[in-house]
């Protein structure tokens, strides 16, 4: 009686534990508590106190190890959210008009992916494992630029081509992965026939719901206007609509909505601006990411492949500040715009960490030995890379000093 009587009280939702009901409640508090403490005291992003929130997890060995039913849904919605309005900000007329910003992007995050996949090879890192990582490394988080450039107002051109470099980085690593993931199950004479069906619906049913999602947006918009708070639900509704459809269709959870704001925001001249955090709901769904993914990492990844992890960040860092430095004045920036913006390019969090985990259920083989590697990096970057983006964009006066 006493044997069941103890589970009962830890299994309780009472528990002290991150994935009962009161442990998560309790971490959403400290987690927001924490962020208006960095906001208000230090005048740092939000995102530093629940990365650090998340730190404190994953030292104490409670971190998320992402396939958590209801935080893995959690992540996913978030993280969609993050997507589309990073989608519906990239005006690819702009590309249009100034080719050296598409070529930009094309060679930062092509020199990043080559840089890290020599020095993983370098470092004794087997090429199954030393290619998706590289292809993951190329990507830059749109959900960290978002969210610093939303709460501290910034604007400006470096500003502008940092959010438009995100989501290119975002759309190049999610495709890269895609077809390399395509290419191992189509290489194999055993697996390649019966998933050359599921590749083909893959890729061309993401662009297809990705298109249609943002048609459905566009017509909606010509008669409710979608920026203001009361439409929120409506985005949201619709969002999670497509998520529920990719992830039956087993579609890519990160092309789609990604796609679709790309297609909402082309369709039109007009900009879209979105409420900050998509409302209440959405600022809950933030916070509940960036914790988990603050969380994702453990004492015995960063034992195992931390040193490896440190010199990919620092080579990743440096090839896109090179990149970046390389083509500024032929894409019209000047030296220090160019600095801050190659520096801007640190973060990598939530998306990194989907990629390596979806990518991990579609090649069990490679999966566990690229996940410590990913997660490494992320322990490095996810807690300095909102300030190392704060105070890059404060250096070319396009933050405030005292933000708002």
């Amino acid at each position: 009686m006493t044997d069941s009587l103890w589970s009962w009280l830890i299994t309780a939702p009472w528990a002290l534990r991150p994935d009962t009901l009161l442990g998560a409640s309790l971490l959403m508090v400290a987690a927001a508590l924490l962020g208006e403490v960095a906001w208000r005291r230090l005048r740092w992003p939000r995102l530093t106190g629940y990365a650090a929130v998340g730190t404190v997890l994953a030292l104490a060995g409670l971190g998320a190890d992402g396939n958590e039913a209801a935080l893995r849904l959690a992540v996913d919605v978030a993280l969609a959210l993050l997507l589309f309005e990073a989608g519906a900000r990239l005006n690819l007329r702009w590309l249009a008009r100034n080719p050296w910003l598409l070529a930009t992007s094309l060679c930062e995050a092509a020199l990043a992916g080559i840089a890290v996949l020599i020095a993983a090879r370098l470092m004794g890192v087997p090429p199954t494992v030393a290619g998706p990582l590289a292809i993951i490394a190329m990507g830059v988080s749109p959900a960290v630029i978002q969210r610093v450039v939303g709460e501290c107002d910034a604007a400006g051109q470096v500003t502008e081509r940092l959010m438009a470099l995100s989501a290119l980085n975002t759309l190049y690593a999610v495709l890269g992965l895609k077809l390399l993931s395509a290419g191992l199950l189509l290489s194999d004479p055993g697996t390649w026939l019966s998933a050359l069906p599921e590749v083909i619906v893959s890729f061309f049913g993401s662009f297809l719901l990705g298109a249609a999602l943002g048609s459905l947006l566009a017509l909606i918009a010509r008669r409710l206007d979608l920026r203001n708070e009361n439409s929120v639900v409506l985005v949201l509704g619709c969002v999670m609509v497509a998520l529920v459809l990719a992830k039956t269709l087993k579609l890519s959870l990160l092309l789609v909505p990604l796609l679709a704001g790309m297609w909402l925001r082309n369709r039109t001249d007009r900009p879209w601006v979105w409420p900050r955090h998509f409302g209440t709901v959405g600022g809950v769904l933030v916070l509940v990411l960036f914790v988990a993914v603050g969380s994702g990492w453990s004492p015995s990844a960063l034992a195992t492949a931390g040193l490896v992890a440190a010199v990919l960040v620092l080579v990743r860092w440096v090839a896109k500040f090179a990149a970046v430095f390389a083509l500024a004045r032929p894409s019209g920036l000047a030296w220090k715009q160019a600095g801050a913006l190659g520096a801007s390019l640190l973060p990598l969090s939530a998306t990194a960490w989907v990629l390596a985990l979806d990518f991990g259920v579609a090649h069990p083989a490679v999966g566990p030995a690229l996940m410590p590697f990913v997660l490494a990096m992320l322990a490095f970057i996810e807690l300095p890379s909102p300030l190392v983006v704060m105070y890059s964009l404060r250096a070319v006066g396009e933050i405030e000093k005292e933000p708002r």
